[in-house]
């Protein structure tokens, strides 16, 4: 990355940010053009006097937010940066991927555009992490001192508790010591930052860091969360989807657990294909083909649950309709397998016909499992380009 001189108050429309400073505030946007004027006077008053910083907004906005920064920076004592992105990929969790690859400062801060992460905190959230030698401080809502005032009515506030307590609930061991795995607001070690493990979707990133590259230390501060100073909070139902889809994704990063989650998908599976052959037989179709025909529902359903909760990083390798018809050809490939391996079990090793069919589908499973992992999401050769379904981010206004 090539350096640049900046003067104080000028924005840098690059993919390159200004000469490293004790910290980078990483800040991304969609559409906070009413907040970001006063979030950086907020930052002017608290903290250039007692750290020096730069700040880095990850713009994904369709609003006049990029000019609004710029105008506001005239008055900034910092450098201002800004990294617009012409397709949004990953949501704000990409955003922050993408101030991550380009800080250079020794120090990251992560906090939201819309004024309910005070940045009188920063400098204390990077004190905090030289004096207990952290990788990683987390600005927690849920320990002595800190407080989710800001969260607007009950419904957020249950729903906030409610996603912290599932998170925590499924990752243990990687959540240990964080009590606030929802925050946004937290300060990072570049060091301590591997971006290229990272596969944010939507808005958590803090997460994504903590379950796949979580720094050996962590440590916590306690912060009040703001009142929003304008605007409306992005966080929607459908938000809510794409972080109960993280979760998936995160949950079945290992083998076990995907082969876990391929068998609970494949038992979900029954469903579509019951009500399809009832629907066919009901309307005269014979059970033979209306069997086959319903199964397809099965294979269907399955397809689309697996590639959206297990399979989601590895889509990129093929394009979507070569995944769909190898995955498809494996799993009718097990309704004719299954039969001659339990006239196997049965004639060659006398298993009884009950015991003979068990084994078969727990064969057949495995087989399944196996198959679709190396032939329909094994990741390509070394040097191969990935299939990116036309999605490109860009940098640069």
């Amino acid at each position: 990355m090539s350096q640049e001189s900046t003067v104080p108050g000028e924005v840098v429309e690059t993919a390159d940010i200004p000469e490293p400073g004790a910290v980078t505030i990483v800040v991304p946007t969609f559409n906070e053009s009413a907040n970001v004027r006063q979030l950086l006077h907020q930052i002017t008053e608290a903290v250039p006097a007692r750290l020096p910083c730069e700040v880095l907004f990850v713009d994904d906005s369709t609003d006049d937010t990029p000019e609004v920064i710029q105008k506001a920076a005239q008055d900034c004592p910092f450098p201002v940066t800004v990294l617009h992105r012409q397709e949004p990929v990953g949501g704000l969790g990409g955003a922050v991927v993408e101030g991550l690859k380009a800080a250079t400062s020794d120090w990251i801060v992560v906090m939201d555009g819309d004024c309910q992460h005070p940045p009188s905190l920063v400098p204390d959230l990077v004190a905090t992490g030289e004096r207990a030698n952290a990788g990683l401080v987390v600005a927690s809502r849920y320990i002595k001192g800190g407080s989710r005032a800001g969260l607007a009515g009950s419904y957020r506030v249950a729903v906030s508790r409610g996603a912290t307590w599932l998170t925590k609930a499924l990752f243990p061991r990687r959540l240990s010591g964080i009590s606030d795995p929802m925050s946004g607001f937290f300060a990072i070690r570049r060091s301590a930052v591997t971006a290229e493990v990272l596969q944010p979707l939507g808005y958590k990133i803090l997460l994504e860091l903590a379950v796949r590259s979580r720094p050996r230390r962590v440590t916590e501060v306690p912060f009040v969360f703001q009142d929003r100073f304008a605007g409306e909070s992005k966080s929607t139902a459908q938000e809510g989807l794409r972080f109960l889809r993280h979760l998936a994704g995160l949950r079945a990063a290992s083998p076990v657990a995907r082969m876990v989650g391929f068998g609970l998908i494949g038992l979900t599976g029954f469903l579509p294909n019951l009500l399809g052959l009832w629907a066919l037989t009901a309307v005269g179709m014979h059970y033979v083909p209306a069997e086959v025909l319903a199964n397809q529902l099965g294979v269907a359903w399955n397809f689309l649950l697996i590639e959206h909760l297990l399979f989601r990083e590895r889509r990129r390798h093929r394009r979507w309709w070569d995944r769909a018809g190898r995955f498809a050809l494996l799993a009718n490939a097990d309704l004719v397998l299954r039969i001659p391996l339990i006239a196997l079990f049965v004639h060659q090793f006398h298993l009884g016909v009950l015991s003979a069919t068990a084994l078969a589908l727990v064969t057949t499973f495995v087989l399944r499992f196996a198959g679709t992992e190396a032939l329909v999401y094994l990741p390509r050769r070394s040097g191969e380009k990935p299939v990116r379904d036309g999605r490109t981010a860009r940098r640069g206004m």
